[in-house]
């Protein structure tokens, strides 16, 4: 008899498998790519443990290592929450688009139609999206020591001065963004906190996703270590919420990638808000500067990734290419952001066009270099499985 199906005996034997069957090998499958992967930098780093989530044509697998807690034994879940650092900036950018999108803002506005106090100021030259894009004209990685408390941020824009032209370079900045998503909470006439919590989150569906972790969820929150191995957790600063203070689960921003990659069955006003931040604006060395999310052409090589996050682009300022047309990227884009606190390290990335995300949270800070390397390994094998 001629099989037109299965052309060989293996795949006659593969098709005749129930759906089940396929599902529960693929994951097996999974698993054993993602194990090769982050196994060996586990052991390097001396990570004590890791929540990795991989969803391929819209269905997720949980892949768990080690503990959330030395102290207490606990063992890491994919409902573990860990702390996402500057991922969190990705959530500020759609905040952002998400105001764009009800008409309460406008990207091409100025700070201080928000916030009075600023009218007028050196930073209120700079547009809503330059503060988004890092481009406001020189704003600093991290607040200076004496401004870095809640409060304090308003004093320290009234006395900053640029060193270039907003929209001339890119200065990686928590106070860039952080300025942004205040700005965001303004329009919205919101606390920024309230405004994340209450509002967006829930369309995203992202019910364990918080930045004040509520007493029923403290059990769930991981313990995160220093350098000398001491757990710790983030410290309040200016600006922490709108920059770095999201603490997620790898169910919940498996739940944030797919709607990411597939906005469709969110409310008009969320998917606009998402498709917003697939939007690039500023062309900057390697890579494509969007709202929070970081872009490349797919496929992209491993050395591209790397520079696009090496430690260059973090602390040094670059010049940027303004992009004459701004829409939202194609398919085949991969969107990526690392993200660390004083005792967490997070990587995320996504191909809309091959229906694969990847989240990577872990409760030490390991070297950026190692998240891509491994990422981008497991992404190089989950490539030719997706449909």
């Amino acid at each position: 008899m001629k099989l037109r199906s299965c052309k060989t005996f293996a795949l006659m034997a593969a098709c005749l498998l129930p759906a089940s069957s396929w599902a529960d090998d693929q994951a097996a499958q999974i698993r054993a790519i993602v194990d090769s992967a982050i196994r060996p930098v586990m052991a390097e780093f001396d990570v004590p443990g890791m929540a990795v989530a991989v969803t391929i044509g819209g269905q997720p697998v949980f892949i768990n290592y080690g503990l959330a807690s030395r102290e207490q034994n606990t063992p890491v879940t994919e409902n573990t929450l860990f702390e996402l650092g500057s991922i969190s900036k990705t959530f500020t950018g759609t905040l952002g688009a998400y105001a764009q999108a009800q008409g309460k803002l406008s990207f091409d506005e100025h700070p201080g139609k928000y916030l009075h106090d600023l009218k007028g100021s050196a930073v209120d030259k700079a547009s809503l999206l330059h503060l988004a894009t890092y481009t406001a004209g020189g704003l600093p990685l991290q607040f200076p020591d004496k401004f870095d408390s809640r409060n304090q941020e308003t004093a320290y824009f009234k006395q900053w001065k640029p060193d270039a032209a907003p929209g001339v370079q890119r200065n990686y900045s928590n106070p860039s963004i952080g300025l942004f998503g205040h700005a965001v909470a303004a329009a919205l006439k919101s606390d920024y906190a309230d405004a994340m919590e209450k509002q967006l989150l829930p369309k995203l569906g992202l019910r364990s996703t918080y930045i004040h972790v509520p007493d029923a969820a403290k059990a769930s929150y991981a313990w995160g270590y220093n350098k000398d191995n001491k757990p710790v957790r983030v410290n309040p600063g200016a600006f922490d919420a709108e920059a770095y203070g999201i603490k997620s689960t790898a169910a919940d921003m498996i739940r944030y990638l797919q709607a990411n990659i597939d906005p469709s069955q969110l409310d008009a006003a969320a998917r606009r808000a998402v498709d917003g931040t697939h939007v690039g604006y500023f062309e900057a060395g390697a890579m494509v500067q969007g709202l929070g999310w970081e872009q490349y052409p797919y496929p992209v090589s491993l050395e591209r990734l790397l520079d696009g996050n090496s430690s260059a682009m973090v602390r040094e300022a670059k010049p940027v290419k303004r992009i004459a047309s701004p829409a939202v990227a194609p398919a085949m884009t991969l969107f990526n952001k690392t993200g660390s606190t004083g005792g967490f390290g997070a990587y995320a990335l996504f191909v809309p066009g091959k229906k694969i995300g990847i989240v990577m949270l872990a409760n030490k800070v390991y070297p950026n270099p190692a998240r891509i390397k491994a990422a981008h390994a497991i992404l190089e094998q989950l490539a030719p499985m997706a449909k």
